[in-house]
């Protein structure tokens, strides 16, 4: 069995990591994992539970194929818990295929980080555990280095995906300012509309008022017999 053991700080708050986290897959980061599907989904004491199968590829060697076979896709179960009140979100995975000679049981943790709250703080850890097969120890090995190597692309990957929804925010706030200022734009063009509207019927009703008043200060003519 060997243990992998691993803590980074993301420069941002929690709350903007966990919704990095949620669309960390796919990405062009680590294009090994090809893609997430939700099994189960439910909210429980304000706790959310999430169950999802991954899919990945994850190549070996061909001696080590010889050994435990091959296979396109591999599927990994997982159970995440995020507390929106705790500040917490727990990412626990655990392989299904070969799991008949290996387990791979993977625990990823995002916290606020203890010494600055606009801070995160990730643990990551892996147990890998080759059993009935040769080399087993040189396989956990492999195993070990391979999650290790993958765990710095899902970093990368996280901040990818940070980028992406700052870029994203900021098309939405520049929409909104586009379309307050056309609508402030079309606001004062119908004011403007309105108001030469109303001097043209104020302009109509005073010339009408005038040539009354002309008619009835005008002399009466009495027709000749």
């Amino acid at each position: 069995m060997k243990i992998w053991k691993s803590e980074h700080t993301y420069d941002h708050p929690w709350e903007t990591v966990a919704k990095a986290a949620w669309r960390k897959y796919p990405n062009p980061i680590n294009p090994a994992v090809l893609g997430t599907d939700v099994i189960d989904r439910k909210v429980v004491k304000g706790i959310l539970h999430t169950h999802r199968l991954v899919a990945s590829k994850w190549p070996f060697p061909k001696w080590a194929e010889a050994m435990i076979g091959s296979t396109n896709i591999c599927y990994a179960s997982e159970y995440s818990f995020v507390d929106p009140r705790e500040r917490q979100m727990t990412l626990r995975t655990r392989n299904l295929t070969f799991g008949s000679v290996m387990a791979v049981d993977e625990t990823v943790t995002y916290m606020p980080h203890p010494e600055d709250s606009n801070k995160t703080l990730q643990k990551q850890e892996a147990i890998v555990t080759v059993h009935g097969m040769p080399l087993e120890s040189y396989m956990e090995n492999l195993m070990t280095n391979k999650i290790s190597v993958n765990a710095g692309k899902g970093r990368q990957a996280i901040e990818w995906v940070i980028g992406k929804l700052q870029a994203e925010m900021k098309e939405i706030t520049s929409n909104a300012i586009h379309n307050t200022d056309d609508l402030i734009n079309f606001t004062k063009k119908s004011l403007h509309q309105v108001t030469h509207s109303v001097e043209d019927i104020s302009n109509v009703t005073k010339k009408s008022i005038e040539d009354l008043q002309k008619l009835q200060t005008a002399p009466q003519t009495v027709p000749s017999a």
